[in-house]
């Protein structure tokens, strides 16, 4: 019989092909068919190693974030992992930065599904945050019936997305361009862009994280969870450098960099310069689909977190009920719905998508350190892994814009110093301390 002074937990519905199809949902999306885009207009044609190299930071945080997960197989994340590994207000930090950085990368999805499906109806491209607002809501909707309905629905759409990508890499091939991809890394401040390109596209593989908050609804998490996570970042890694290096080799960065300034639709921009038939309408198809799997996924994880929160006292306890049947936390879902319709109100995609890379990179940060904390017999993969991923963090988030580092610092400083006050309004409570 369960306890009643305990929280109700999630039931364990998802196996490996569920959880890798997740974390797919999760990074085929906005990462492939916006922030290309986004990183050719900062580094030019060295956006292509670019999202190589940030691959391999995604590598060294995704081994930690599984043998994480594997030990501690609950909602939230690091949140969780930063309140039992490192401290509480380690804890509440990691958690307040991922709200902040997915509340942000799921604008960007909502922003850039409209965008994609106003280019491929041929509908003007002013009437993208309406659109935005109206999948937002439609995806909160699904959230809503549980996760086995959210994770068949994330199936048939990434199905759709490799299906498109593939049309489009197959059908750029025979054009690429090698004039386009030789002047990588050239003019002042050349390593400077080149980074900071790699930063924005570290966000883009980062999707592999929803597989660990959802640590709660996985069947066998010491099994499953970390082959979900490398499996995903796999078959990621080999989709992503293959459009890059099939889109700018086709089009030209600077291409690429135009679309992504002005119809948050670049990829399909790119697949209809090819000129071959119907290329341009699968790309918006398969974009349409991808911005869905990664809102959807992104309202899952966020919804996760807010639960993991509400049980811990972080956030109002509302937010960790249930519905009657264990499947999904409604009011932590419905306050990310509205917080990702507000958001998408800024209509810009470059902004909301460089607020997600500095706050995802601090996350991760953390997740680091906190596998660093892990005990000799749960650990998975060597130390040198995490430090790698940790020093990896630190070094990009350096080159994320100054205007964003303001405002992220100042965002991050209010939410401790509130989580902090509201501590010290209930004499009652006394935080608790790290375990592990």
């Amino acid at each position: 019989m369960s306890n009643p002074s305990q929280p109700r937990a999630l039931r364990r519905e998802l196996g490996v092909a569920g959880a890798t199809l997740l974390g797919l949902g999760s990074i085929l999306g906005t990462g492939v068919f916006v922030s290309i885009g986004i990183g050719a207009g900062i580094a030019g044609p060295a956006v292509v190693p670019a999202v190589a190299l940030a691959a391999l930071v995604a590598a060294a945080n995704g081994s930690s974030s599984a043998q994480l997960a594997a030990a501690y197989p609950v909602s939230g994340g690091t949140y969780e992992y930063g309140y039992r590994l490192l401290h509480p207000t380690a804890g509440f930090m990691a958690g307040w930065v991922f709200l902040l950085a997915k509340t942000a990368s799921a604008a960007t999805a909502a922003l850039g599904f409209a965008g994609y499906t106003l280019d491929l109806i041929g509908a003007h491209p002013d009437r993208a945050v309406p659109v935005a607002v109206g999948v937002v809501t439609a995806v909160v909707a699904l959230v809503l019936a549980g996760i086995r309905r959210s994770s068949q629905a994330n199936a048939a759409m990434v199905a759709v997305t490799v299906g498109a990508l593939g049309v489009f890499v197959i059908g750029s091939l025979g054009r690429v361009d090698q004039a386009f991809l030789l002047p990588a890394l050239e003019g002042p401040g050349a390593a400077p862009r080149f980074f900071e390109a790699a930063a924005l596209m570290f966000v883009a593989y980062t999707g592999y994280g929803r597989i660990a908050t959802l640590g709660e609804e996985v069947r066998s998490p010491a099994r499953t969870i970390p082959r979900a996570i490398l499996v995903t970042l796999a078959v990621s890694l080999v989709l992503y450098v293959a459009v890059a290096y099939a889109a700018v080799g086709s089009v030209g960065s600077a291409v690429l960099a135009t679309a992504a300034g002005s119809t948050a639709a670049p990829l399909e921009v790119a697949a209809r310069s090819l000129g071959l038939p119907g290329v341009a309408a699968v790309v918006a198809v398969g974009a349409v689909t991808a911005m869905l799997g990664v809102l959807l996924n992104l309202v899952l994880g966020l919804s996760r977190v807010l639960l993991a929160m509400g049980r811990r006292g972080d956030m109002p306890a509302a937010l960790a009920r249930l519905d009657r049947h264990g499947r999904t936390p409604v009011w932590a879902v419905a306050v990310v719905g509205a917080t990702v319709v507000g958001l998408t109100l800024t209509g810009d995609v470059r902004l909301t998508w460089t607020f997600s890379a500095f706050n995802v990179l601090l996350y991760y940060a953390l997740t680091n350190a906190a596998a660093l904390r892990l005990p000799a017999e749960q650990r998975i993969y060597p130390r040198w892994v995490a430090v790698t991923g940790l020093v990896a963090c630190l070094l990009l988030v350096v080159f994320v814009d100054a205007r964003v580092w303001l405002v992220g610092a100042g965002v991050i400083i209010v939410g401790v110093a509130a989580h902090r006050l509201r501590q010290r309004l209930r004499p009652g409570w006394t935080p608790p301390g790290r375990s592990g």
